[in-house]
């Protein structure tokens, strides 16, 4: 199902939903841009979001953008904990909501 040759089908999307999509990439465009946070941060940050949805479109997009704004493989791997432990604590915080 995962394939990056999918994404050729973004014009498909913007062909039947061309307003809708415009919006999304200025959206997505502006999110990303540096502002007070930097673009090495901002691709660090979309990189963990992406580990927790398990997207590897994303994973594989921001990941090369992250190394591309200055990233590196610790700052990458203690990402990837971050993500984990979050996504850890979720369950045990949502446990809580089992327990009588």
């Amino acid at each position: 199902m995962y394939d990056m040759k999918n994404l050729s089908k973004l014009k498909t999307l913007e062909a039947n939903a061309p307003e809708g999509t415009k919006a999304f990439w200025a959206f997505d465009k502006a999110a990303m841009a540096p502002g007070a946070i930097s673009a090495k941060h901002k691709e660090l940050m979309a990189l963990a979001v992406a580990f927790t949805t398990q997207c590897p479109y994303c994973i594989e997009i921001h990941g090369k953008r992250a190394r591309e704004a200055g990233a590196n493989e610790q700052e990458i791997s203690e990402v990837v904990l971050i993500a984990a432990a979050l996504r850890a604590g979720a369950a045990v915080t949502h446990g809580t909501h089992a327990l009588a």
